[in-house]
């Protein structure tokens, strides 16, 4: 059980710093367009890292 609320801290956590350097960046006006503009970012970053560029040597 504790594993579990710890879990969930962490995540509450990131949220919440994810959310506090998006209002930092964008401001409070364009808060939800910073929000997806950088939800989209780190689902890219994500996807590049799992998935890695065909045809591109790994080590030069």
């Amino acid at each position: 059980m504790g594993l579990l609320r710890s879990l969930f801290w962490l995540a509450l956590f990131v949220f919440f710093t994810f959310c506090f350097l998006v209002l930092f960046e964008y401001g409070p006006s364009d808060f939800t367009t910073g929000f997806q503009k950088e939800g989209q970012r780190i689902e890219k970053w994500v996807d590049h890292k799992i998935h890695p560029a065909k045809g591109k040597p790994a080590n030069p």
